[in-house]
């Protein structure tokens, strides 16, 4: 089980989220909603130590999270990726193996049938010679979801997977979150969609600076809930 508890970050005496108190069971596909600026780009983060906290705890299987990071699979937004440097497909794929083999030894036999399974599973392994700057969006979101199921993590955060996608490459991706579920492993996925989309995830985050809710889809979007995350008006875009 995942479980955060009173997580805090501050920047520069703000406080950009505070009081963050939750649990995820094995199994699960959690969706992390909230408008822009409400921190969850900012929690996901947190909760991998690649920002300081001002306070609280994250643990996994009752352990530390920031000590069995290699459990843990991360696909950033795009936005913070440099899609200018010169990596092939099969390169990128490959760094999620490099906790296997070190950084100067040569992956084994068995490290490069799970890169060309993953990359065969999300249709990117014709590419696999190209550079990721030369791929459409929805291609290279694809390639990083390939680097993370090489990576064959327990626990699995995406930030903003949908962002420029195409529809192929939406459906690849919920198609993987179900298998991936099939097999125990527990996703926290940033999302903007407040559409019919969120039927996919079992339980819902809804987050404004500090936790709003927690649940499923009728519990969480409420109209009450939806208004202290968003303002008024705001349920004209749930269906």
């Amino acid at each position: 089980m995942l479980e955060v508890h009173n997580l805090a970050v501050s920047y520069r005496n703000t406080w950009a989220i505070s009081d963050i108190t939750f649990s995820l069971k094995p199994g699960q596909s959690v969706a992390l909603l909230g408008p822009n600026g409400a921190g969850k780009s900012t929690m996901v983060k947190a909760m991998l130590g690649l920002i300081p906290i001002a306070s609280g705890t994250v643990k996994f299987c009752s352990d530390p999270l920031l000590k069995q990071l290699q459990r843990v699979a991360y696909v950033p937004q795009r936005t913070q990726i440099d899609w200018d440097y010169p990596i092939t497909v099969w390169n990128v794929a490959m760094t999620s193996r490099t906790k296997y083999t070190g950084w100067f030894r040569q992956p084994s036999r068995q490290s490069l049938e799970i890169v060309r399974a993953a990359l065969e599973r999300v249709g990117m392994l014709e590419y696999c010679h190209c550079q990721i700057g030369e791929l459409s969006g929805g291609q290279q979101q694809r390639v990083f979801l390939a680097r993370a199921l090489a990576q064959q993590a327990e626990l699995l955060f995406f930030d903003e997977p949908f962002v420029g996608v195409d529809k192929k490459t939406e459906e690849i991706i919920f198609e993987i979150f179900a298998e991936l579920k099939l097999h125990n492993k527990t996703l926290l996925v940033v999302s903007h969609d407040l559409g019919t989309s969120l039927e996919k995830y079992d339980q819902l985050l809804l987050l404004n600076k500090q936790l709003i809710a927690v649940g499923s889809r009728e519990q969480v979007l409420t109209a009450d809930n939806l208004n202290k995350a968003y303002g008024q008006g705001i349920k004209l875009l749930v269906a």
